[in-house]
């Protein structure tokens, strides 16, 4: 029997807010030629969370404890959440991560200094990582938006919108973040499916 693209799992993770950050930027929050410690991996190869965090200030409120992780970029981003942009008091656009034009800056703090990013903060675009290899099983090629049904949490769901990302060091996992892994009851072991093109 073939093996419909639709009938393939694909793993789901929540993003929660989190920093990434230049080198630059890490030496003013931490110290000089700091290095970020890694706390964890993450499930896209070479990416870590660190054990250190920052705090986001925005005009209206303040979130402590954010994630950074690594390892460092060229850019600073800033990925929250429609909560978090609440709890700060800003508007920060729907981007695919490094797509940094003309969105909003934030003060952040870190244990050794308190700097103003001037751009930098987004809300991700919902995507899936895949391989190469992922792509062609799944019938889809990088760029390509599809739609995917979440089924299992008790509030299933379907997510229209999601960007596919091929590289060849991605590994399969589709990535919302937490407002969308929320609603959805997304949990360990959660996975999603393609939907069919033409399917209402």
């Amino acid at each position: 029997m073939t093996i419909q693209p639709t009938d393939i799992p694909i793993p789901v993770a929540i993003s929660a807010r989190h920093a990434h950050l230049s080198q630059r930027t890490i030496n003013a929050l931490f110290g000089r030629d700091y290095r970020l410690r890694p706390l964890k991996p993450l499930s896209q190869p070479g990416q870590f969370a660190s054990q250190e965090t920052i705090a986001l200030v925005g005009p209206v409120g303040r979130i402590a404890h954010v994630r950074v992780l690594g390892p460092p970029r060229a850019e600073d981003q800033i990925e929250i959440s429609r909560t978090d942009e609440l709890t700060l008091g800003l508007a920060a656009p729907l981007r695919l991560s490094g797509d940094l034009a003309e969105t909003p800056g934030i003060f952040i703090e870190g244990p050794s200094g308190r700097l103003r990013l001037e751009a930098g903060v987004v809300r991700a675009l919902r995507h899936i990582h895949m391989s190469p290899a992922d792509a062609a099983r799944l019938g889809v090629k990088d760029r390509d938006v599809v739609r995917v049904s979440v089924t299992g949490g008790g509030r299933d769901l379907v997510f229209d919108d999601v960007i596919v990302r091929v590289a060849p060091n991605f590994r399969l996992e589709l990535h919302l973040d937490s407002d969308e892994g929320n609603a959805a009851g997304i949990g360990p072991g959660s996975v999603c499916r393609l939907v069919p093109a033409n399917a209402q």
